[in-house]
């Protein structure tokens, strides 16, 4: 039996009965059901394996993603969801030699697409020539015409470009889409590439696959190059409520730059500046991630809330590289396909080596005579559309699918307004195994690949990420609509280098200092830290409320009526064990850290949502009384351990401190309110002891005061200890302490009231003994820190 039979028979006995769709490509196998070179060494490795085995490979990738919180917003009529990342588990393979004759194909469109950009914003030859129909430019709203006559800083349009790709039936690539906007997916490629490893990490090192590492270290320094040895570099995020966010955040910490909104970012006599805690800093480079039409309210869409007036401005002046550059979305459109091929000749003299999609721009008689003859075998949308058809769900129609009454609605429409439209032909897309239902079945792909411009040239990313359909219909390929992610494994022959972000060569370096806190994020860790600490406190005190309740048979004591009165005045509903305002506490500082996602640890992360995940689970089941003061213990311990991940392994920069702060002054106000209440001479039997019970103070008060044990005595411990972490003096201390090392802003007026309220309500109450606090000098501290807050955001938000 010859090597490739055993290779075939191996594939067979995965007992899935694997056969390509007959007309169809298939990645995997060729039309004689043989494997294809590429995938050989795998599917000899699968060969052996249960569905057991598959099934637990599965499970470790789902468990990643699942830890790292990749997620993905749909978008639906009922509104948006966050979704877990659908991972295709199996990998695409495509042979090295297959993958350089793509690139050569891509670097060739690239350079073509930048020319065409430029002619657009410049001389409008193409126009002229009539090489590209006028109607196409002026009608399309990606047009910006504020921006003509202007030349990017660094002279090119285009730094990054994905490509949509598809086989067709005669195993030929197409290009189905270029993507010049603001290009996504290059964190989901980096999560698929993870997460498909640790399902078959034996399996890839033993196949020489190439790396993802060196194409981003490669376009990182093409933006250390443009931003100069000194100069700064952001991602121009159009907030968290995009739907990749997370991979904006993702790539923002895998490559240490910062995550910068609209808001973050304001024009000074034509520079664009980073409003930092340290006062306003210059940015050179911006790596743009929201539609160009929005970058700019001031020039651009008016309607806009993401963007930064006066950007357009300092476009014009050259003093910021924004790529890509404002406007690059004009060469998305889908009837830019029609003229590609003439465009390539005119300008280069070659025919393109990948061709697209065959596309018909209706805005032409004879073109669109002829999609109205072979109206069956094609797909009609918008012509200024970017997206591919099955991504314009309701927008794009299959003529083989419409009746006869519709066909001839259709003929009118596009006699009239032919040029609204563009027609490409329907091809049955290429299909790859999607591992179901313990099973290989065979699902139609499309390939997403990346080019970057870097200091050698264009790079093609060595791998990208495949999309696959749930059914074997191609508009079940979309993302929004099903579809599946699947990594793609660029399979060599030879040993490939072992590729990092780390420098090739190292040389001499300086300690940099940690980058600019942007005053958005800074205001976002302070409250992070603030909702952590308020729900650790209010968690405290219902521990010791359920305790209290579970041994007294009608909860009619005077300790248990009077804390119940406080919580309830605080919007806590002291009869369910697990208060909504608890669950809520927890989704805001969820939703704090969201915003600051590139700054914020994923073993943090992690421990947010478990945290989340727990106080649901325990909001569903557990009852009041002992039941829920143990339930509060659960919640007190993984806090403990949240706690420590911040305390131990965050770096101490600027934003750590706000965090701190954050904390300390939930501490301190929390501690303030609950002293006022607790510590009174009059307050009911048990108080002293609840109050140093939710200060975790009872031990320490035993130590200190073996024989006497008073409301004197408590305070003491409580309010002015400054040895006990978990005393009101000891929080004004640490504030006062970090408040000193934050940046000197701008606003030397404001700053010097930050310092002077803080030095001032720390001293007041040191310089206080146990029997001078009573409930209305507490409660005037417990104002005093909130002002403290305000006088804090005034002064650095």
């Amino acid at each position: 039996m010859t090597a490739e039979n055993n290779k075939t028979r191996h594939a067979q006995s995965l007992g899935t009965g694997y056969r390509p769709i007959e007309g169809v490509s298939d990645e995997m196998m060729d039309a004689t059901g043989a494997l294809r070179p590429a995938w050989q060494r795998f599917i000899s490795a699968l060969g052996t394996m249960s569905p057991q085995d598959m099934d637990a490979r599965a499970a470790r990738a789902e468990r990643y993603l699942n830890d790292a919180g990749v997620y993905y917003r749909f978008y639906s009529a009922a509104g948006t969801q966050d979704r877990d990342w659908p991972l295709a588990h199996l990998p695409v393979l495509i042979g090295e030699s297959e993958w350089a004759t793509l690139r050569d194909g891509l670097v060739q469109r690239a350079d073509l697409l930048e020319r065409i950009v430029a002619d657009v914003y410049g001389p409008n030859d193409l126009a002229r020539q009539r090489l590209l129909p006028p109607a196409l430019i002026a009608g399309n709203r990606e047009f910006l015409r504020p921006l003509s006559g202007t030349r990017p800083a660094s002279g090119h349009f285009l730094h990054l470009i994905a490509f949509e790709l598809g086989r067709g039936p005669d195993g030929r690539w197409w290009v189905l889409s270029d993507r010049t906007q603001a290009p996504s997916g290059l964190g989901f490629a980096l999560e698929n590439r993870v997460a498909t490893v640790k399902a078959f990490a034996d399996i890839h090192g033993d196949m020489n696959v190439h790396r993802l590492a060196g194409f981003f270290r490669q376009f990182r320094d093409h933006l250390s190059a443009l931003a100069g040895p000194d100069g700064s570099t952001g991602i121009f995020t159009p907030g968290a409520l995009n739907e990749t966010y997370y991979e904006q955040a993702y790539i923002a910490r895998y490559l240490g730059l910062s995550l910068l909104e609209g808001e973050d970012l304001t024009v000074v006599d034509g520079r664009v500046m980073i409003r930092t805690v340290s006062g306003l800093k210059p940015v050179n480079v911006l790596w743009r991630r929201l539609d160009g039409a929005f970058a700019d309210p001031l020039e651009l869409n008016q309607d806009s809330a993401i963007g930064t007036p006066g950007l357009v401005q300092a476009l014009r002046r050259q003093t910021v590289h924004v790529l890509n550059a404002v406007g690059a979305g004009i060469v998305e459109m889908r009837a830019l396909l029609a003229f590609l091929p003439k465009i390539s000749e005119a300008l280069d003299g070659e025919a393109l080596k990948l061709p697209s999609i065959a596309t018909w721009w209706c805005g032409q008689q004879s073109e669109c005579a002829h999609v109205m003859d072979n109206l069956d075998r094609m797909m009609i949308g918008p012509a200024l559309s970017p997206r591919l058809p099955f991504e314009d769900k309701g927008l794009t129609v299959h003529g083989a699918a419409l009746s006869d009454k519709e066909k001839a609605a259709w003929h009118d429409r596009l006699t009239s307004s032919g040029g609204d439209y563009v027609a490409q032909e329907a091809v049955s897309l290429s299909t790859t195994p999607l591992y179901t239902d313990g099973k290989f079945t065979p699902r139609p792909m499309t390939l997403r690949v990346y080019l970057a411009r870097t200091p050698e040239g264009w790079c093609l990313m060595n791998g990208g990420f495949a999309r696959i359909g749930e059914t074997n219909e191609a508009n079940a390929i979309a993302m929004q609509q099903g579809g599946r992610a699947a990594d793609v494994w660029i399979v060599s022959d030879e040993p490939v280098p072992q590729e990092t972000l780390m420098p090739v060569e190292e040389g001499p370096f300086q300690r940099r200092l940690p980058g600019t806190l942007p005053a958005r994020a800074a205001e976002n860790l302070t409250w992070l830290g603030r909702y952590i600490e308020r729900t650790e406190s209010t968690a405290r005190l219902l521990r010791a409320f359920h305790a209290r309740l579970e041994e007294e048979s009608d909860g009619s004591a005077p300790l248990i009526s009077l804390v119940e009165e406080h919580l309830t005045s605080r919007g806590i509903d002291a009869g369910v064990p697990v208060p909504a305002m608890l669950v809520d506490t927890m989704d805001r500082a969820i939703a704090a850290a969201g915003n600051v996602r590139s700054r914020f640890s994923p073993d943090g992360w992690l421990a947010l949502r478990d945290l989340a995940k727990t106080l649901g689970q325990l909001s569903e089941t557990v009852e009041p009384g002992d039941d829920a003061a143990r339930a509060m213990t659960v919640i007190l311990r993984k806090l403990a351990g949240l706690n420590g991940l911040i305390h131990e392994n965050m770096y101490r920069f600027t934003g750590w401190r706000f965090l701190e702060i954050g904390r300390r002054l939930e501490r301190a106000g929390q501690l303030a309110g609950n002293l006022a209440l607790l510590s009174g001479s009059d307050t009911p039997e048990g108080a002293w002891d609840m109050m140093l019970e939710i200060a975790d103070s009872t031990l320490t008060h035993r130590r200190q005061y073996t024989a006497r044990f008073g409301r004197l005595t408590m305070l003491d411990i409580v309010a002015l200890d400054p040895a006990n972490p978990r005393s009101l003096i000891f929080q004004l201390e640490r504030l006062k302490e970090e408040i000193a090392r934050l940046p000197r802003g701008a606003d030397a007026d404001m700053r010097h009231r930050l310092d002077t309220s803080i030095l001032k309500l720390h001293t007041d109450l040191a310089v206080t003994n146990p029997a001078a606090l009573d409930a209305d000098g507490l409660n005037d501290c417990d104002s005093a820190i909130a002002r403290l807050y305000d006088t804090l955001a005034e002064t650095f938000f």
